[in-house]
This record gives C-alpha cells, sequence and structure tokens, in this order.
C-alpha cells in the first residue's frame, strides 16, 4: 500500500483495539484516589472532565456531539459512569459500556495528566476490570489510537488485553476548527 497524503487542517491516527476473553488474576494495587458512581452526569460536567483528562491527547469525541445527543448515552442504564476523585477535586474517569450483551466496552478511562506515572493506572484498571467482568461477561474490550499516551498501548497489553483489530482513520484538527486551543497535543504537529 502506498503512502497517503493528510489533507491540510487534518491529522491521522491509527487505533488499536484490544480485548480479553477471561477474567484476569488481578495484582493488588494501592491507591489514595477514591472512585464513585458518577450515574446521570451533567453533560457540562461530564465534558468538561473529559476535556481535563483528554486534550493533552486530542481526544474530541464527546465535545464534538450536541448535548441532545450525548445526554441519552450519559444516561442509558447499560452505560456506568464512575469518576476518580483525589480528595474533593475530579481527576479521572471510566466509563463502561454494557449495551451488547455479552460484552463490556471500557469506552473511555483516563486521569488528567498531572496523575499519570504514579501508579494509579493500574489501581483504576484493577476497578473497571472488578466492574466489567459480571456473570454474563464473555469479552471486555476497549481501544486506543495514537493521539492517546503514547504509554497507553503497552500499559493495556500489560493488563492483559490483546490486539484484535488495527485501524487509520484522519479527522479535521480539532485545534483549528477551535475545538481545542492549539496548545493542545504539542507532540501532534498542526499541518495548515
Amino acid at each position: 500500500m502506498a503512502p497517503q497524503d493528510i489533507p491540510k487542517g487534518h491529522v491521522a491516527t491509527i487505533i488499536t483495539h484490544l480485548e480479553m476473553r477471561a477474567r484476569p488474576a488481578l495484582p493488588a494495587t494501592e491507591s489514595s484516589l477514591i472512585l464513585e458512581s458518577w450515574p446521570n452526569p451533567p453533560v457540562a460536567d461530564y465534558c468538561a472532565l473529559f476535556r481535563k483528562v483528554g486534550e493533552p491527547w486530542l481526544w474530541t469525541s464527546r465535545l464534538l456531539m450536541d448535548a441532545d445527543e450525548l445526554k441519552p448515552i450519559l444516561d442509558d442504564p447499560a452505560v456506568e459512569i464512575s469518576i476518580v476523585r483525589d480528595d474533593e477535586e475530579p481527576v479521572g474517569f471510566i466509563e463502561l459500556d454494557f449495551r451488547v450483551p455479552g460484552q463490556c466496552e471500557i469506552a473511555f478511562f483516563g486521569l488528567v495528566p498531572a496523575m499519570n506515572g504514579r501508579g494509579h493506572g493500574r489501581w483504576m484498571m484493577n476497578q473497571a476490570l472488578e466492574l466489567a467482568w459480571r456473570e454474563d461477561i464473555e469479552r471486555v474490550w476497549l481501544h486506543t489510537c495514537t493521539q492517546d499516551s503514547p504509554r497507553a498501548l503497552p500499559f493495556y497489553q500489560q493488563c492483559g488485553f490483546r490486539i484484535f483489530r488495527q485501524q487509520i482513520d484522519m479527522m479535521e484538527d480539532p485545534r483549528l476548527t477551535g475545538y481545542l486551543p492549539k496548545s493542545a497535543a504539542p507532540h501532534v504537529p498542526i499541518f495548515e
């Protein structure tokens, strides 16, 4: 396959899909963070935390959705959202999607950059997997991409996830469309 040009004003990404087909043995972990169920979060609060966690990596999917489109997802009883706090400060979240029978997608999983590299991620993943693996669940899966922390893919693999699919995608650069500031994701070049 010949290389493809990326149009000006766009960003290309490689999406990697990973899965696990059996409940793993979870290593003992500790964290000073607190995980709380966050049912039916207000769209503005959810988007603010989504931006706080994902802006450094160009996360935009939920920011591009209208509130009328996002609210039914956040309120769906088959979508379970947990907020991660450092004392009272929201510093991350886990979103589990059980809308496909027999499966749980870890739809979103992230911490604010200041919390990365301190062991909280493994603790958080243990919490996510404890919540995800239920009696009727046969598969837990997630995806990451090159517009995520470079540590995300190896981290997921260390947690027991295995790659089952990769895709290439392209989107308008959200720093040029105004959804994110131009200072976001300085490791991703802006092609104007």
